[in-house]
């Protein structure tokens, strides 16, 4: 599988080559089963469209598709640079990147904000990208759970969102999110319309 193909529409959401290329190498080496898991391990949290094969891949076009759309309205966009826009794009499409862990764990892991962003960081010697524009992009995906910060145990292990960036990549994670949203695609997973 071209895992790179696959995020082709939203790559291109992206202004600057040079972070088009980097979120390229970071999709590329995210693990096999993100391109094969539903959104949810229990299909509690999502809308029916994420619910089965494939369903992880399709939640995070829905939510750089949003993420898009916002930047778009000038009234929305227009608050934010364009380094800002190409780098909370890029944040959407790697918010999950490792919901359920590395390696491959059952259920979803509730801290797999941590490990996501973690990934980013750790790839930090193969981006051309600067180390505030990594830690741009790690920090808004570590609160992309907005205001669900503990976890099963009654631990907070999360931040919720402080930043009018943090804010932006949970909005488009939480209205993706909603079970009431029905969106199609075609037979390559990219949406329709």
């Amino acid at each position: 599988m071209n895992k790179v193909e696959v995020f082709k529409t939203e790559i291109n959401y992206i202004k600057d080559d040079l972070y088009r290329n980097d979120l390229m190498y970071l999709i590329d080496g995210l693990p096999d089963y993100f391109f094969e898991i539903p959104a949810s391990s229990t299909g509690k949290y999502h809308p029916e469209y994420t619910t089965s094969k494939s369903g992880l891949v399709r939640h995070t076009k829905v939510v750089a598709r949003i993420a898009k759309e916002l930047i778009d309205n000038p009234c929305i966009g227009g608050k934010y640079t364009k380094r800002e826009q190409d780098l909370m794009i890029i944040a959407c499409v790697l918010h999950d990147g490792l919901k359920s862990g590395n390696p491959k764990e059952r259920y979803t892991r509730f801290d797999h904000p941590l490990l996501a962003a973690q990934y980013v960081r750790d790839n930090k010697e193969n981006l051309s990208m600067n180390d505030e524009d990594i830690e741009f992009i790690a920090s808004v995906i570590e609160t992309h759970m907005g205001p669900w910060i503990t976890d099963y145990n009654g631990v907070d292990v999360l931040e919720p969102p402080k930043t009018k960036y943090q804010n932006f990549v949970h909005m488009c994670e939480y209205i993706a999110s909603r079970k009431f949203l029905n969106v199609s695609f075609d037979e390559e997973e990219n949406i329709i319309g």
